[in-house]
């Protein structure tokens, strides 16, 4: 992937193809390739660059990153603006300050900055991550000394010192974990030999608050998210309520169809998640003791197999002709047709297959798969969180983010950042998208142009001070829209006026 591509999706990072190829239509206008070297001295704004990320670590200071290793400063709440001296050309994707005068900033191929004067100026801090070309799409500063990264492949690392040293804590893949499977045989040898194997998912923002809390959770692509109650040392995984299944669809003994009474189930069940385009259908085939033992162990594996991909592709159609797009169906636990390739260094690999497909009868398991694309997680304090997602996804929690409930907006348009204040809460994202929400997300609506001015222009982060009176949104062309008054009115400060009116 080159990088002028890389910067387009700066303000969505995935990993998954069909969201990429979502990103190049919906952002690809919004992207510019300008190349400028930036000898200027600190202060002095001569471009105003996409911004992806503001962080506001009180009422008067905040720091604004982005494209092509931008980077600005405010000593007066946001009202006004200068840059500050990076050394970078490479793009900035997070900051996050844990006071006035330190904090981080990450970007591509593993960059990590370090500020100590609010911004003014920044230098770069090693870390295993930058040798591995490893992107990093968030950080979150806890105090002056500790923080946590996170990015593409399962990264998640984390400083104590300062960022003098960083700790790999990446999510792995082991022999028990269910992507075992699928690693080629290099990769399992490897894993079998005790060395790291990372795992395939894109972690996309994390967010701590500030000591002496020890709150802090992350999310990512395919619904990953995670909260950590000791500063990000251990992490536990969430639970997003609205998960939905029916009975298992039984079929006959070494049968490939099923009765046809089932089939208004199955209607009604596409029925009630048609319109949740974030909700995909896991379909996966199970056998019965006598299945595997007589046409598996007993016969040939690759007869058992095909019946098992049969049962699944004859659910998979009655599903897609209820209505259920065809790139919404996942089909789970499918054959081994290769593994051959894996017996001689794994001589268990089909037993292990064998044991996952039993079930009490033969038949297809249909379940909801919970696996949105998420953008931004912010919390107002310990219980109180909201996460924005692709598609017009918000989810909200008030158990310290053990469990979410998703709530939609009337749009699906991606959401790119949300955050609350007590009694308000605010979302921004593509195409001028803003929504406002006074009862903790369950609904939404336009603010009027008094309340927030009209934009046409994707808007990537929103942040609030602790106490919730200055608000800020950053997004394309380096637009800053402030708040002070607990996102109730803003107005925009930058670019100046003449800059906008002259865009396009």
């Amino acid at each position: 992937m080159n990088d002028y591509f890389e910067r387009c999706l700066a303000f969505g990072p995935m990993v998954s193809a069909l969201v990429l190829a979502s990103a190049v239509v919906l952002l690809l206008g919004a992207c510019h390739e300008v190349h400028l070297d930036y000898t200027q001295k600190p202060g002095e704004i001569v471009l105003f660059d996409d911004l992806y990320s503001v962080s506001v670590p009180d009422e008067d200071h905040a720091v604004a990153v982005g494209y092509y290793g931008s980077a600005y400063f405010s000593e007066d709440g946001g009202e006004t603006w200068s840059r500050g001296v990076t050394d970078t050309l490479t793009s900035l994707y997070k900051v996050s300050m844990a006071d006035a005068v330190h904090g981080w900033a990450v970007g591509q191929r593993g960059l990590i900055l370090r500020t100590e004067d609010g911004g003014k100026h920044w230098e770069r801090q090693a870390n295993l991550k930058e040798s591995e070309g490893v992107h990093l799409f968030g950080v979150a500063a806890i105090d002056a000394n500790t923080a946590v990264a996170i990015g593409e492949w399962g990264t998640r690392i984390r400083t104590e010192d300062g960022g003098k040293t960083w700790v790999d804590h990446s999510f792995t893949v082991s022999e028990t974990h269910p992507m075992f499977q699928w690693l080629s045989p290099f990769e399992q040898e490897k894993v079998r030999n005790g060395e790291t194997v990372y795992e395939d998912v894109g972690l996309n923002d994390v967010y701590c608050l500030r000591a002496p809390s020890r709150r802090c959770w992350l999310i990512g692509e395919f619904g990953y998210i995670f909260y950590s109650d000791d500063a990000g040392e251990t992490w536990e995984k969430s639970n997003i309520e609205g998960s939905r299944e029916i009975a298992p669809i039984r079929f006959g003994y070494n049968g490939i169809d099923f009765d046809p009474s089932y089939i208004p189930e199955l209607g009604s069940f596409v029925e009630s998640l048609i319109d949740e385009g974030h909700l995909n259908v896991a379909v996966e085939g199970v056998a019965s003791q006598g299945e595997v033992e007589e046409f598996g162990r007993g016969g040939d594996p690759f007869e058992f197999f095909e019946t098992l991909e049969a049962r699944m592709q004859e659910v998979r159609t009655v599903l897609e002709d209820a209505g259920l797009q065809s790139e919404r169906v996942r089909l789970r636990g499918q054959p081994p047709w290769d593994y051959e390739d894996y017996l001689a260094v794994d001589p268990d690999f089909l037993e292990r297959y064998y044991a996952g497909r039993l079930f009490e009868y033969p038949g297809v398991k249909v379940r909801v798969i919970q696996n949105p694309i998420l953008f931004t997680v912010r919390f107002r304090d310990e219980e109180n969180g909201m996460i924005s997602g692709l598609g017009g996804v918000t989810l909200s929690t008030r158990d310290g983010g053990r469990n979410w409930a998703y709530s939609k907006i009337d749009r699906k348009l991606a959401v790119f950042s949300v955050a609350s204040v007590a009694g308000r809460a605010v979302a921004v994202g593509e195409k001028g998208l803003v929504r406002f929400s006074s009862d903790g997300g369950q609904s939404w609506k336009s603010p009027s142009q008094d309340e927030f001015p009209e934009t046409f222009t994707f808007m990537r982060d929103m942040d609030f001070d602790p106490s919730g009176k200055v608000g800020l949104v950053v997004g394309q062309a380096g637009r800053i829209l402030r708040s002070g008054n607990a996102g109730l009115e803003w107005v925009r400060v930058l670019p100046p006026t003449e800059e906008v009116d002259g865009e396009g």
